[in-house]
């Protein structure tokens, strides 16, 4: 029986926990960063950030979160909410007509019994689904297949968010 070898270099980091964060916040420090690319940054607005998720459930997961460092979503203004939402919008325009997903989760995870990664930066996690993207795969082999590379989406979807 042959294997298969699933390469996924930047899971890496993740799973051994070497990117743990280091008292920063990376919704807060990748929009200052020099390269967006690097960062994964795709728009840097005055009002919120949206980027790609370094460790994504699918090719294309997107976070928007407010520029303001907060985890309460109580504490966002009227105007400053709506701005955030406009950005939420947007991402997944972008990601229904580059991508041209079957359907998409739009969530937020407030708190990690939630679910949150970041639990003291709130952010919308906007995912394209196809009819598929789940497979034997995450069931079998507790392993998702994540066909693009992180580079090649950031090069695919940054031009719609200039």
């Amino acid at each position: 029986m042959s294997r298969a070898v699933l390469w996924a270099p930047w899971r890496m980091g993740y799973v051994s926990g070497s990117e743990a964060r280091s008292g920063g916040c990376i919704f807060c420090d990748l929009p200052q960063a020099p390269d967006p690319r690097e960062s994964l940054v795709l728009r840097a607005d005055v009002d919120f950030v949206t980027l790609l998720n370094r460790f994504p459930y699918n090719s294309g997961h997107l976070m928007v979160a407010p520029r303001r460092h907060t985890a309460d979503l109580g504490a966002l203004g009227s105007a400053e909410y709506g701005a955030l939402m406009d950005g939420v919008r947007a991402a997944a325009g972008v990601l229904e007509r580059v991508l041209a997903p079957d359907a998409m989760n739009i969530g937020l995870n407030l708190g990690r019994d939630a679910g949150a990664g970041v639990t003291d930066h709130l952010h919308w996690h906007v995912v394209p689904r196809w009819n598929g993207d789940t497979n034997f795969m995450p069931v079998i082999a507790e392993v998702k297949v994540l066909p693009q590379h992180l580079a090649a989406s950031w090069d695919q979807l940054r031009p719609h968010f200039a």
